[in-house]
């Protein structure tokens, strides 16, 4: 199962939202002296590759808070960093959308893919505000994002839920237990791999998959 149905939300409820002053859109905008002109296209293109990489309903979604200023606001896929998407030994591929010579690279996106690459692609992670919050003037900081502008991305967050049917879903940090919960739908908490989170973070993700039968490459019942 190719998730055309994903891309088509993306395409209805994402791409055309216009940033703001401490909110960008990477799918509609650029920053001048920051990205390449062609940036919002080539970071469709790499969601549209990541999404590509699905034959089948993954098992798992994994919900974060936002896009970081050094991976998804750069690469366009979530936690993932433009230095993993031109790996090749990484199990995605695109390409740079930022001016600098050498690809950005994201320590979170490191630990995270560190866990979760063995799961792939039995899980999908998504964003719950898939714009990058940064402070005004600023942009490649990162704040917290607003309740408010976590309700704004609530129907795509729902409507993705609907689309993918989950056996299981795992909100990353507390902004993206809040997300899934506002939409009615229920998660188990692990903590963020950053700011010393990492060790925690994979023994929430490893007890998830243990206690879905110790391995994520059994096929969904659903697509066996």
């Amino acid at each position: 199962m190719l998730l055309h149905p994903a891309w088509s939300l993306f395409e209805r409820m994402l791409f055309d939202r216009p940033s703001g002053a401490d909110l960008f859109n990477p799918y509609r905008d650029r920053h001048p002296a920051l990205d390449r002109p062609e940036a919002p296209a080539i970071r469709r293109a790499n969601l549209q590759r990541y999404l590509a990489a699905y034959t089948r309903r993954p098992r798992v979604l994994l919900v974060a808070e936002a896009p970081g200023p050094w991976g998804c606001r750069f690469s366009g896929v979530p936690i993932t960093s433009e230095a993993q998407l031109v790996d090749p030994s990484f199990p995605l591929e695109g390409a740079p959308s930022g001016r600098d010579e050498t690809p950005h690279a994201e320590y979170s996106a490191s630990i995270f893919w560190r866990v979760m690459q063995p799961f792939f692609p039995h899980f999908f992670v998504w964003n719950s505000v898939p714009l990058h919050p940064h402070r005004p003037g600023e942009p490649l900081t990162i704040r917290p994002p607003r309740r408010r502008e976590v309700k704004a991305y609530a129907p795509l967050l729902a409507a993705l839920v609907d689309v993918l049917r989950p056996e299981r879903v795992l909100a990353i940090g507390r902004q993206a237990e809040f997300a899934l919960a506002h939409v009615g739908v229920e998660a188990t908490y692990v903590r963020h791999p950053s700011q010393g989170g990492a060790t925690r973070f994979e023994a929430g993700v490893t007890a998830a998959f243990e206690a879905m039968g110790g391995t994520a490459g059994a096929p969904s019942p659903a697509d066996a």
